[in-house]
């Protein structure tokens, strides 16, 4: 009887580790897709290298170039095989960039088949639209609005492939936010462009996005948020 105990003893032993081993599985999935605050941290800007990385950890699956503008507040990405029939991201793509703790994104210049629109989750909502390059102006006030409100997540800026479009938006912002000058900003999205071509030349291109830019003076920051957020 004695040896029956104790076998049943050992079962019981082997089933209970068994349950704790899968609930610590589940614990460290949950934890691998639940990253809510990861992209919102504020201790810092980001690196040179973190900001022009071919390949970062992304939020949701199929970004390309996802890279760090602005810590906690601004970051930018294109599509890993572009977006041919310009439908934007994907509702599986919104609900994990929700659950990663972005507050919204914006398809830049191209999503003229995109159904925008809100998503909801354990974290939020999380509002996607459209933006310009070329009308910088109501997307610079949505990244403000972002910087001055901590519990508000992070904004994504997107394009097709992540060079042009997205990249435009992103130099205009490290102008806007962090004293940048437009020729220190332009040499910057240039270098992040990955070498590829710019209908009309690149000098010329980016030129020309940057005329329909202005310095705000209301959205201006101070030192203690461009030193919390801003590229080191």
């Amino acid at each position: 009887m004695k040896k029956y105990e104790n076998a049943f003893a050992r079962s019981a032993m082997s089933c209970r580790a068994a349950i704790a081993v899968s609930l610590f599985a589940a614990m460290l999935s949950i934890g691998t897709v639940a990253v809510a605050g990861e992209y919102s941290d504020r201790s810092g800007g980001p690196s040179s290298s973190a900001m022009l990385a071919r390949s970062n950890p992304t939020p949701a699956e199929g970004l390309g170039f996802f890279r760090p503008v602005l810590a906690g507040v601004l970051y930018r990405a294109g599509f890993k095989a572009g977006d041919k029939g310009r439908t934007g991201l994907s509702s599986s793509q919104r609900q994990e960039l929700c659950d990663a703790g972005f507050s919204s994104a914006r398809y830049i210049d191209f999503g003229k088949n995109t159904k925008y629109g809100t998503t909801n989750c354990s974290q939020g909502a999380f509002e996607y639209s459209a933006g310009r390059s070329t009308k910088p102006s109501d997307i610079m006030r949505e990244i403000h609005e972002v910087i001055e409100n901590p519990d508000r997540g992070p904004v994504l800026v997107h394009c097709m492939w992540g060079v042009h479009s997205s990249g435009a938006i992103s130099a205009m912002a490290l102008v806007q936010f962090c004293g940048w000058s437009e020729d220190r900003a332009k040499k910057y999205w240039d270098e992040a462009r990955n070498g590829a071509d710019c209908s009309g030349g690149c000098s010329s291109w980016i030129d020309k996005h940057f005329e329909t830019f202005k310095f705000d003076p209301a959205l201006a920051i101070g030192a203690a948020e461009q030193a919390a957020i801003c590229p080191k």
